[in-house]
């Protein structure tokens, strides 16, 4: 292995002398792939191992130099630095591109950086202790000199340790959140640098997003809700069951029961998007796919504050802005008592919010408690007065005169799925158009029309936006109606 390593620094020597130094780390980017892939192929024995250098043209949202896979699976990246540089990214000077660069590359959880002499490795930003290698030369210049044994000793741990990389398994939903958290950021981060240019994907992905779900959004808006979208679906599909986590097959999970969150997730999927933030989805896939799904089966409601503590880790400035600290359990059960209370009282409902006359509408629902809270509370009224037997019956009243609105994709898709399960549970009729819960700004006007001639996955965000209007029209008119009723001198 040290001859090897010795002809690979000696032909980088050679080209240094008789290449001209442009894009140098271009440069070693044959050189660094060479010495992966001999080392892990002898010393290793790992033959699966693909190095897929990133092309400098296409570097829109400043991915790293190199991703490493096996079978399949990615395993890490390295990032490249030119041999005059620093390769220890925590020297860099202060606002330079590289430290901007580095905040960025912080989120990642297996990260090589070296400009040729020297190897580091680093976990989510933190360096691995005893992992850091330098040459004794330097491979541009004293080609088979630059290296001796103990150099190549302590890469081969090195490049043992990058392979060996293993996604850590959370083992509640708290770890979760904060282990996808920073993902997310990184994944929002790369879509917000790739929107200024008009011809990106993603651009164009931009702009069906404003002409089908919401029309004022802004860049740092959109670039939320893709990677909130991302992370969620994803998420939710490894929840169903879903082993292997790509996004083509979990568009196919979510089909049933989801269909919004599906065709909405094919749609940001699209493979010329996907291609300019690779890096980040690559790492997503690859530890959703990590996840223990039984860690959302455990006792209680494990999706309760779930949201609260991601949106917590990932943009805490974010959370505060949208206000998302969610009322306590116990508030919100006595609140719905008091409504229930009102509604058997003065409005004839005796079943509170699942009687058949109740249309009931939260326009910001978060993860849907209150909306469940409400399902829950009011068939028990069902349960004192009538049996269980009749349960089923008027949770499928429920489904269909439940409505909620949510304006961030990933309580609504929480929300979206803790409903469906509820009404499932109580094996209820879910209505012929899905779950009324809705992606929605509760305070868009109702009579925007999307337009009329659309793709297959547009007609879905269209009709989405159908369900809507339809859904403020109908709140609207019971609003009015019993704004009359309570003015009437008869009440």
């Amino acid at each position: 292995m040290l001859k090897k390593l010795q002809a690979i620094a000696s032909d980088l020597t050679q080209k240094w002398q008789t290449v001209a130094q442009f894009n140098p780390e271009d440069q070693l980017k044959s050189s660094v792939e060479k010495i992966i892939k001999e080392i892990c192929q002898t010393m290793l024995g790992n033959s699966q191992i693909n190095v897929v250098t990133e092309v400098q043209e296409r570097s829109i949202a400043g991915r790293p130099d190199m991703g490493v896979s096996q079978a399949g699976l990615i395993i890490g990246h390295i990032e490249l630095k030119a041999p005059d540089k620093k390769a220890d990214p925590r020297k860099f000077a202060a606002k330079s591109a590289d430290a901007k660069q580095w905040q960025k590359f912080q989120q990642l959880p297996n990260l090589i950086y070296t400009n040729g002499n020297d190897w580091l490795l680093f976990r989510s930003g933190v360096l691995v202790e005893n992992r850091r290698v330098s040459f004794i030369g330097d491979v541009t210049s004293d080609g088979a000199r630059a290296i001796n044994k103990a150099n190549v000793d302590n890469l081969i741990e090195l490049i043992r340790d990058f392979m060996l990389w293993q996604p850590t398994v959370p083992r509640n939903p708290k770890e979760l959140a904060q282990l996808l958290a920073p993902l997310c950021l990184l994944l929002r981060s790369d879509v917000l640098e790739a929107l200024p240019d008009p011809e990106s994907p993603l651009s164009i992905l931009f702009k069906n997003w404003q002409t089908y779900l919401f029309a004022d959004a802004s860049d740092f808006e959109f670039a939320d809700a893709y990677a909130q979208t991302m992370v969620y679906a994803l998420l939710l599909a490894r929840q169903n069951g879903l082993a292997s986590i790509t996004i083509d097959q979990a568009v196919s999970n979510l089909r049933t029961g989801h269909r919004l969150l599906s065709d909405t997730l094919k749609l940001l999927g699209d493979l010329d998007a996907r291609e300019v933030i690779a890096t980040s989805i690559d790492v997503i896939e690859r530890i959703i796919q990590a996840v223990d799904s039984s860690i959302f089966a455990s006792g209680g409601d494990p999706w309760l504050y779930f949201y609260e503590e991601f949106l917590a880790a990932y943009d805490n400035n974010l959370r505060k802005q949208r206000g998302v600290y969610y009322t306590p359990i116990e508030i919100i059960q006595a609140q719905v008592g008091l409504v229930n209370q009102l509604l058997t009282q003065y409005f004839k409902a005796p079943y509170g919010m699942v009687d058949p006359k109740v249309v009931t509408l939260d326009p910001a629902t978060g993860t849907g408690t209150y909306l469940l809270t409400a399902l829950q509370e009011s068939l028990n009224l069902v349960d004192r007065d009538r049996g269980k037997g009749l349960r089923t019956q008027y949770a499928s009243f429920a489904a269909q005169n439940m409505h909620a609105f949510e304006l961030l994709v990933g309580p609504y898709a929480v929300a979206h799925l803790r409903f469906s399960q509820a009404i499932a549970a109580e094996k209820a009729q879910l209505p012929a158009d899905g779950v009324h819960v809705y992606l929605s700004d509760t305070l868009d006007s109702p009579n925007n029309a999307p337009p009329q001639q659309l793709t297959l996955v547009l007609k879905s965000l269209s009709q989405e936006q159908k369900r809507v209007v339809k859904g403020k029209a109908i709140n609207r008119s019971i609003g009015m109606y019993w704004q009359s009723t309570l003015q009437s001198p008869n009440h």
